[in-house]
């Protein structure tokens, strides 16, 4: 593969450019520590976390991503960069990772280059280009914004840390632990694509896709999916995993919907206190979750109201590219 000849060649003449593998995590995980410790004085993700964004099922490493070296591929890696599709959407997430400015410029060019021909391939007239940036990343966001990408919304980490948990309870709700029955883990299924359905970039799956999607984590754990029942009725669910739990000794909500008929009844209040319950009973510390706040339901107003807390917020900036265009 000659990346040179996407960039001048004495410039590019500095660097090797290759193809990432799985077995890079450990040294893709250098180069993404460095960066987040620069941002927020610590890592935000872990080696595995690392490996789990190199086996996206969505990512094809030989066409999607890039790793780059100093020319001779001594010393660690300067730079680590992707677009990945989201589906057939249209929409294509982009992640740059430099630690040499002189390399900053190709890298978003590349993965700008790589969104609209995924759109191309997609059947989309245009690509919608999204990247995350930490609210403190100054840097990165005039970078967003020299390359014409605009704020769309905001998610915010929030945290509950554990002492003594109540497990709660509703008249006529009951709480099922799900993994081992389909039936209760397709009516999971099904609540999540129907709740979720006018989210902020959310992308509809078949069962078997939406159920490989997550075995392909390596923090996923299906004991952690719950369902619950409202007068026998599938209402509602929760799915934890373990994503915070090797370096923070947390639990995660990665999923949390009910159905639109249901809201307000008070059943994402109890899935939640049962989640809080099980990871204090593992030992954790607390639990993590993920809230947008354009969400289309009070969802940030309940974490709030069981005694969670922001420490983190990550704004999403999109820009739309048209094919042949800059």
């Amino acid at each position: 593969m000659n990346e040179n000849a996407r960039g001048d060649d004495a410039f590019m003449s500095a660097y090797d450019i290759r193809r990432p593998a799985a077995g890079d995590a450990p040294a893709v995980y250098g180069v993404v520590s460095a960066c987040d410790t620069e941002v927020l004085g610590h890592p935000d993700m872990t080696e595995d976390d690392v490996a789990d964004v190199l086996a996206e099922p969505d990512l094809d490493l030989g066409r999607d991503a890039w790793l780059v070296h100093p020319r001779g591929g001594d010393g660690p890696l300067v730079g680590f960069a992707y677009a990945c599709r989201k589906g057939d959407t249209g929409t294509v997430e982009v992640e740059v990772c430099s630690r040499d400015a002189r390399l900053t410029p190709w890298l978003w060019d590349t993965v700008l280059g790589r969104a609209r021909e995924i759109a191309a391939e997609a059947g989309r007239p245009q690509a919608v280009a999204e990247v995350a940036v930490y609210r403190q990343d100054d840097a990165k966001r005039a970078l967003a914004g020299k390359y014409g990408f605009a704020p769309t919304t905001s998610f915010h980490r929030l945290r509950i840390d554990h002492t003594e948990v109540d497990p709660g309870f509703l008249p006529g709700v009951t709480v099922h632990p799900a993994a081992d029955s389909e039936e209760l883990m397709r009516a999971a299924h099904r609540i999540h694509q129907v709740g979720f359905a006018e989210h902020f970039g959310f992308v509809p799956k078949e069962f078997g896709q939406w159920k490989e999607d997550f075995e392909s984590s390596s923090t996923h754990d299906w004991s952690q999916l719950l369902l619950a029942k409202a007068q026998g009725r599938p209402a509602a669910m929760l799915l934890g995993s373990n994503m915070f739990a090797a370096d923070e000794n947390c639990g995660y909500v990665r999923i949390l919907s009910v159905l639109p008929e249901f809201r307000g009844r008070g059943l994402g209040r109890l899935l939640l206190k049962r989640a809080f319950s099980a990871d204090a009973r593992r030992g954790r510390a607390g639990t993590y979750l993920h809230v947008d706040a354009g969400n289309t339901t009070p969802a940030l107003d309940l974490y709030l109201s069981v005694g969670m807390r922001p420490v983190l917020a990550i704004d999403v900036w999109q820009r739309a590219l048209q094919e042949g265009l800059r």
